[in-house]
């Protein structure tokens, strides 16, 4: 029998790759632990716990430096994107524990969960915005957006919130369903699901209108826009910002927008510019519709969360118009665009 090859160098390489995710995941489980075995008036401090987790995970980010590191065989890769996008998310979670340390106790959310559940989630966003490979994008994604979905119906005796969490998972789950079968699709014309792997065949003339794949990348687009809350897969948005505390609602119009966006530009720069016109003439039509439907709505809003809301879904038109460009000027002006409009939110 021949014994399995282990890599000891490439594991470790991987795991410093993903450095500030573990210590991000690691401070979740820290919360848990921690919530049962301290009294009530001991969790007030499960909040701090998370805040000094997450400085941990924003100096461990920076010990990476710009510099490329591949992990795990190609399927995450830490580069400046990364760094940028890392920092981003982990500063957003960083304000979000410090606007819980008020909101909590005020909102009835000061238990352990609420902070692990905070905490996993932004875990999945590290994955999103590091990963290259089509399935570790997915995985991500689903480790950010379930946390989110019981964030969402965090109270439980609120039907706004319930049915805010309800109508979330129920469009999310189709979301994710149309991802996973896009992916699918692209795999069985591709052979692999490494997004630079991908766009490198999309030149071979086997490939380049090949219908099979075609609806593939019409798939992920779909799934894709069903997260970042592009018209006209926007309708489970208004409901989830209402019926979510007001904290969860902050995170997921600064932090999910940026990791999906994240993931989104990766995806895009690679691999549509190639695709031909048809899908570039597609993306405009979505931002067009996306900033003129978010900001009318928002005019007729008498809440504070639902124009929250649809200004998210405004700004999510705006953040597709760089990414339509498709060259390295769009990318750039999208990264600061989701920096600006994080701490904007939070603020």
């Amino acid at each position: 029998m021949t014994p399995i090859l282990f890599d000891k160098a490439a594991l470790i390489q991987g795991l410093y790759s993903i450095l500030p995710e573990l210590v991000v995941i690691a401070t979740a489980i820290a919360v848990l632990l921690a919530d049962l075995v301290l009294t009530e008036r001991g969790k007030k401090s499960l909040c701090h716990l998370g805040i000094a987790g997450t400085a941990v995970a924003i100096l461990a980010t920076l010990s990476l430096g710009p510099g490329r590191i591949d992990g795990f065989s190609g399927m995450i890769v830490h580069d400046g994107v990364g760094l940028f996008i890392t920092l981003a998310i982990l500063a957003t979670t960083l304000l979000t524990l410090l606007m819980a340390t008020g909101y909590s106790e005020w909102e009835g959310t000061q238990k352990g969960e609420f902070y692990a559940l905070l905490l996993f989630s932004t875990a999945g966003m590290l994955f999103m915005a590091k990963g290259t490979d089509l399935m570790t994008v997915f995985l991500g994604l689903e480790t950010m957006s379930i946390p989110i979905y019981c964030l969402v119906g965090f109270h439980r005796n609120r039907m706004t919130s319930l049915e805010g969490a309800l109508k979330y998972f129920l469009l999310g789950a189709f979301a994710s369903g149309f991802l996973l079968y896009g992916i699918a699709l692209m795999y069985s014309v591709t052979g692999t699901t490494k997004i630079p792997a991908i766009a490198g065949m999309i030149g071979d003339l086997r490939l380049f209108g090949n219908p099979v794949f075609t609806v593939g990348v019409g798939l992920l687009l779909v799934g894709f826009a069903f997260k970042v809350s592009l018209v006209p897969f926007h309708m489970w948005t208004p409901d989830a910002y209402q019926g979510a505390p007001t904290v969860v609602t902050a995170f997921m119009a600064a932090g999910v927008k940026a990791a999906a966006f994240a993931a989104l530009l990766r995806v895009t720069l690679l691999t549509f510019p190639a695709l031909g016109p048809a899908m570039t003439n597609i993306l405009w039509v979505l931002a067009f519709l996306t900033m003129t439907v978010g900001n009318l709505s928002a005019l007729l809003q008498d809440n504070v969360k639902r124009m929250l809301a649809y200004s998210s879904i405004a700004h999510a038109g705006y953040i597709l118009v760089g990414l339509v460009s498709g060259d390295v000027a769009g990318g750039q002006a999208v990264l600061f665009y989701l920096l600006v409009y994080a701490f904007m939110n939070l603020g």
